[in-house]
C-alpha cells in the first residue's frame, strides 16, 4: 500500500515517526498545489508527482552525507527546476494538540483579505479564518495535506509582552474538529520558534515547501 503524506503527518503528530533508517521515500503530492520535502530524523519524504527513479538519481548527485541530501540546496534546486516551482526557505515544522475551553486572549473574528498575512494564507491555504487581538492577528487555514496550520502576526509596539505566545496558544483552542494544529517557522527566526514552543508546539522536522510559479 502506497504511503501518503497525510498519513505520515498524522502519525508524526501522534509521536509515531518514520524509522530513522537513512532512507528518502517519494510519495504522491497531496494536491496539485503542494509539493516539497519533509525531513524527519534520518528519514526524508519527498512529496512530488515525479518519477522516483529521477529523485534517486538527483539525490545521488548531491555531494553530501545521504542523511542530509534531501534538504541540500543542490537537490532542492534540481527538484524545483524539474517541476517548475520555487520555494522561500526551509522551515522548522511544529505541531500541537488541541485544547478545550476558550482561548487565553480576547479575539474577534474578522474578514480582512488585504492583510499581508491573510493574502499569503489565501494563496497557500484553504478555509482561512482570521482573528484579531489588541495588537496582533491569528490565522488558521488548511494547508499541506489538509492539515490545519496557524500563523500569527504581532504589532511591533506589542512585542516582548507575551502576546505572540497567547496567539499561538489560542490556535490550539480554535482548531476545528479536535485535530492537531501545525505551524512552520523559518529556521533563523528564533523569536518565532521560541514563541510557538512556549505555546506548546513541539518540533517534528524540517520542511521545504515548493510553490507553483505564477504566469
Amino acid at each position: 500500500m502506497t504511503e501518503t503524506l497525510a498519513g505520515i503527518l498524522e502519525a508524526a503528530a501522534e509521536g509515531r515517526f518514520p524509522p530513522d533508517d537513512g532512507a528518502t521515500i517519494v510519495v504522491p503530492q497531496p494536491s496539485e498545489r503542494d509539493a516539497g520535502v519533509v525531513a524527519f530524523t534520518a528519514h526524508s519524504v519527498v512529496f512530488v508527482d515525479e518519477d522516483p527513479a529521477w529523485v534517486g538519481r538527483a539525490l545521488a548527485d548531491v555531494d553530501t552525507d545521504e542523511l542530509a541530501a534531501a534538504m541540500n540546496p543542490a537537490f532542492l534546486q534540481a527538484l524545483m527546476s524539474r517541476i517548475g516551482r520555487r520555494m522561500d526557505t526551509i522551515d522548522l515544522l511544529t505541531v500541537a494538540d488541541p485544547l478545550a475551553g476558550p482561548p487565553p486572549v480576547e479575539l474577534k473574528e474578522i474578514d480582512d483579505p488585504d492583510h499581508p498575512r491573510v493574502r499569503r494564507a489565501l494563496v497557500h491555504r484553504d478555509d482561512v479564518r482570521v482573528w484579531q487581538a489588541d495588537g496582533g492577528v491569528l490565522i488558521l487555514g488548511r494547508g499541506v495535506a489538509g492539515r490545519w496550520e496557524a500563523a500569527i502576526e504581532v504589532d511591533p509596539a506589542q512585542r516582548r509582552r507575551g502576546l505572540g505566545r497567547l496567539l499561538a496558544a489560542a490556535a490550539r483552542h480554535l482548531v476545528p474538529g479536535g485535530l492537531p494544529v501545525w505551524s512552520q517557522q523559518a529556521a533563523g527566526n528564533a523569536r518565532s520558534i521560541r514563541t510557538f514552543q512556549a505555546a506548546g508546539f513541539r518540533p517534528v522536522g524540517g520542511e521545504a515547501l515548493m510553490y507553483r510559479v505564477s504566469p
